[in-house]
């Protein structure tokens, strides 16, 4: 290149540089046109939307950040506006003065956002309600919900609050921005270490989908020339050289409840790291920094739950249970976005928040979904695990195949009941027939017991041969039963926990939701008897002990009759599992109440079955063949 032609773009580059300083300081640019939500878009109740103008942001005490961003004092205020350029027009302009609201209705959400932080404030859910609304999926404590808050460092730095300029980009996307300054004496040094205060924009762009319950978070630090990198917490102790910011999801995950036992609701933390799922532990006295970088991570619940997908080279993630006041049990995720050695970064979060069944989440791994998502495996976070997985999978696919034939899942819960009596049937009359046969012989094995009771060993060899002779299995008569001890654990956790049947009504007014217990009766102002925990009178538990009395009366044996033991059995125990089952979902009664029915009514059957067996071929009390006494030695 000529030196004159070198020279000449020299020129050309300083004039336009020397140009756009000019036009900034005589001639600041105008604020744009304002941006209005479209009408209806504002909650009840709220204040009306002040126009949203794109201006720069000044900086205020009320953002609550770190001192590295935020002035603290007036001395730093006015050496920060004396050094800025600009600061006479900043000035004219404090930025939004008040909250405002904006909703995004979708098919199935109903998501209310604040200018305040740029934060969620509800998140409700349209094809599902808790009594009359609509189920809130983003709960608080005293004070008002915040969820997806940002602050500039670690997880113990409070959140910003201040209020963001604010742009609807169109029915399902809105963008929230305001400038920051941060201070040449403040912990981070802005253009390059020169002394002179930088300035950055921060950005948080929800985009949601007509019908998805997942949803898209951007953020978007962009310093410009003003800023080369953003690191608020050098040498934090989560590992990392230092943190750019965190991204908090709280304080709870919703619907309401009255507490959590880990019995009928209850809280699961859970990441999944190179295809295998981990269910975390949560310690506030000691938090755990969870670096494995997993492809996801969950805040499972009875029937919702919450999942984090960070699109991030690098990330920490924090659990936290800590209450706070009005919420004595919260459900928190932190993402912790490490340092940027860069002036602008663009970071992408994709979260879903809703129910935790099969039918939606799997629509994440086939790509059925508006992202196209395909193997994620979110399944997970509401699949239950353990060995009696599979057999609970196969009861539920039996439980809606009777559904889908009567629409009615008190009905379906009584057909999978007789279902499930009809299949052990063959056991159930073998293990009679064993009871029956066990009956013939006990004279005789009461004989050989009283014989050999000082001689333990002896004793067992006789029994053994006794049983080998009569071919008589001394099993067979309990195996069957328990056969079917984890069919009734897998009924337990599939009534417990299967999301159809919340809200599902058997009988009007009676039992109105079979995933809760049913009552006749609830206690006045919230009363509740003293050691018991009781708030209502409830019918089906009274009906279980009457089921079960009458169960075992119906198939006890002649010989338990006298059992001291076995009496303890018949009465007590049916008391004390009163006391235990008060408060389960009724659709668990209702199965258990229907089989203790159809087992007395199968008893008595095969009861019949055997005696007129037995009368046909003329037997009464079949003789055992036993090895005859040894004569003593004289």
């Amino acid at each position: 290149m000529e030196k004159n032609t070198l020279l000449a773009v020299v020129l050309s580059v300083v004039v336009l540089i020397g140009f756009y300083l000019v036009q900034g300081v005589l001639s600041p640019p105008k604020p744009l046109d304002p941006v209005e939500a479209p009408q209806g878009s504002a909650v009840a109740g709220a204040p009306a939307q002040t126009p949203v103008q794109e201006q720069l942001a000044p900086v205020t005490a009320a953002d609550n950040g770190p001192a590295a961003v935020i002035a603290e004092s007036a001395a730093v205020e006015s050496a920060v506006a004396g050094s800025a350029a600009g600061a006479d027009e900043e000035a004219s302009d404090p930025g939004p003065q008040s909250e405002q609201w904006i909703t995004i209705d979708t098919d199935i959400l109903r998501v209310v956002l604040s200018n305040s932080g740029g934060d969620v404030v509800s998140y409700k859910l349209k094809e599902h309600s808790d009594k009359e609304d609509l189920v809130e999926m983003v709960l608080s404590g005293d004070s008002e919900a915040r969820a997806f808050s940002l602050a500039f460092g670690s997880q113990n730095v409070q959140p910003l609050t201040s209020f963001f300029y604010a742009r609807q980009l169109s029915p399902y996307s809105v963008e929230f921005f305001r400038d920051f300054t941060i201070p040449a004496r403040g912990g981070v040094a802005a253009n390059g270490g020169t002394g002179a205060p930088g300035r950055f924009r921060l950005i948080k762009r929800y985009d949601f989908k007509p019908n998805d319950y997942m949803f898209e978070l951007t953020i978007t630090l962009d310093g410009g020339y003003s800023v080369p990198g953003f690191n608020f917490a050098p040498g934090s102790s989560s590992g990392m050289n230092g943190i750019a910011y965190t991204l908090a999801f709280g304080p709870q995950i919703g619907p309401r409840f009255e507490k959590l036992d880990n019995r009928y609701d209850y809280r699961q933390y859970i990441t999944y790291t190179n295809g295998k799922r981990r269910m975390e532990k949560v310690n506030d006295s000691n938090p755990n920094i969870i670096s494995t970088r997993p492809s996801w991570a969950a805040i499972s619940g009875k029937y919702f739950t919450f999942v984090a997908v960070p699109y991030l080279a690098q990330y920490d993630l924090v659990y936290s249970t800590k209450p706070e006041p009005g919420l004595p049990a919260a459900s928190r995720l932190y993402i912790i976005r490490p340092a940027l050695n860069t002036p602008r970064a663009e970071d992408t979060y994709r979260f879903y928040l809703g129910p935790k069944t099969q039918d939606v989440l799997v629509a994440y791994n086939n790509g059925n979904n508006a992202f196209g998502l395909k193997d994620t495996q979110l399944i997970d976070a509401g699949n239950s695990r353990g060995f009696l997985s599979p057999l609970e999978k196969a009861l539920k696919w039996v439980l809606l195949f009777f559904y889908n034939l009567i629409p009615n899942y008190g009905i379906a819960i009584i057909l999978l009941t007789l279902f499930v009596k009809i299949v052990f049937f063959p056991l159930t009359k073998k293990s009679s027939e064993a009871t029956m046969r066990m009956q013939a012989l006990s004279p005789k094995i009461k004989e050989l017991q009283d014989k050999y009771k000082d001689n333990p060993q002896k004793m067992n060899a006789e029994m053994s041969g006794f049983y080998k002779k009569e071919g008589y299995n001394p099993l067979s008569g309990c195996l069957p039963m328990l056969l079917q001890i984890p069919i009734f654990f897998a009924m337990y956790n599939l009534f417990n926990n299967h999301f159809d049947l919340r809200g599902a009504m058997f009988i009007p007014k009676w039992i109105p939701d079979l995933s809760l217990p049913e009552s006749i009766w609830n206690f006045p102002n919230n009363f509740r008897l003293p050691f018991l925990g009781w708030n209502a009178l409830r019918l089906l538990p009274f009906v279980y002990v009457g089921s079960q009395l009458l169960y075992g009366k119906v198939t006890q044996t002649p010989d338990q009759k006298g059992n001291t033991q076995m009496k303890m059995m018949l009465y007590v125990m049916p008391v004390m599992f009163f006391f235990i089952l008060y408060d389960v979902p009724s659709g668990l009664l209702i199965y258990w109440i229907f089989s203790n029915i159809l087992t007395m009514v199968q008893q008595v059957g095969i009861n019949k079955y055997l005696a007129s067996k037995k009368a046909a071929q003329g037997v009464v009390n079949p003789e055992p063949v036993i090895a005859p006494k040894k004569k003593k030695k004289r």
